[in-house]
């Protein structure tokens, strides 16, 4: 478990014109930056990015490859990678900028990262209503993933200071914003089903989507399987099933099988088509290429999937805990 102070000391600046074009460009790069939004403090990386991504999760010590809210400064901005639907354009215009989380269906050819969605076929997006969250969307223009700045179990942040006692230089940049004015996150709400489905209560009340609309089942109160499991950030995750069944912990391959390498491979023969998670064994790599490569293999003709063993440290426990979900049938 992540401890609650980081010794070393990380980088802090204003958000000003300066502050805001060193953390638009970090992002741009790669980089993680915690920025202020009016719910929470965000971890904010490139959601186009695989390796940004995994760094998120890295950073916060994250358990499970939880989905992630994709922040832009306009809907635009999301062309491409979103099917918006009727419930989810009357939300938006309603509450959008604002502290309300939208899932929505992705789209086919989006480029965003898969593990923002958990490999999942919807994402989680919003527009934030703070003034310096606007101003560094505008300016890095990409879509970026942020969750809460802080470490994993721990307290969310509303305050540059909290941020840096939770993860301390594991993030490239703080940009401070003062304290968030709304104080808890956002709101999300499925707009994929019929009826729509609330599946956290957030910074925008309950009342007033129900204002707008009246069939909005509230499913907060039953347990994260029941609910929709996976769709939501902070909820239990549906498993990735992809449509060959697989195998963990593989230290041969049948000449039928597509194999999901990680490290060195040379011991294993055969195999229909071979992808590696990582040649070098690096678990951050590993878990930028899951998601990706477990659907290429899907699709690559063969009978299943044979999966190396994976380390169960770091980033190795939530591959495997994704690839054990993966396996139910």
């Amino acid at each position: 478990m992540p401890e609650s102070t980081a010794t070393a000391q990380p980088l802090m600046k204003q958000a000003d014109t300066a502050g805001l074009a060193e953390a638009a460009r970090l992002l741009c790069e790669g980089k993680l930056v915690a920025f202020p939004t009016e719910t929470v403090y965000g971890l904010g990386g490139n959601a186009l990015d695989d390796k940004a991504v995994a760094a998120i999760f890295a950073c916060k010590g994250r358990p499970q490859f939880n989905p992630l809210i994709v922040h832009v400064d306009h809907m635009q901005r999301l062309h491409g990678h979103v099917v918006w639907n009727d419930t989810a354009k009357l939300l938006a215009a309603h509450f959008w900028p604002g502290a309300l989380t939208l899932v929505v269906e992705r789209s086919m050819d989006s480029a965003l990262s898969y593990l923002v969605s958990a490999g999942l076929s919807t994402v989680a997006v919003r527009i934030p209503a703070h003034t310096v969250a606007q101003a560094l969307l505008s300016q890095c223009g990409i879509p970026v993933a942020a969750p809460s700045a802080n470490a994993s179990g721990m307290l969310s942040p509303t305050t540059p200071l909290h941020v840096a006692e939770s993860l301390g230089s594991k993030v490239d940049l703080i940009l401070m914003g003062g304290k968030t004015t709304v104080g808890v996150e956002s709101t999300v709400v499925d707009t994929t089903t019929t009826p729509p489905r609330l599946l956290r209560h957030g910074g925008l009340p309950y009342e007033k989507i129900v204002g707008i609309l009246p069939d909005l089942i509230d499913m907060t109160a039953q347990t994260a399987d029941e609910a929709n499991p996976g769709a939501s950030p902070g909820m239990l995750l549906s498993h990735y099933a992809p449509r060959l069944p697989l195998r963990m912990n593989a230290t041969q391959v049948e000449a039928s099988e597509a194999l999901l390498a990680f490290g060195p491979d040379h011991f294993i023969r055969g195999g229909y088509t071979r992808l590696n998670l990582s040649k070098e064994g690096d678990l951050n790599e590993a878990a930028a290429n899951l998601f990706a490569m477990l659907h290429t293999l899907d699709k690559s003709g063969a009978a299943s999937i044979a999966v190396c063993p994976i380390p169960e440290t770091g980033l190795g426990m939530a591959i495997n805990d994704r690839l054990r979900r993966a396996t139910i049938r």
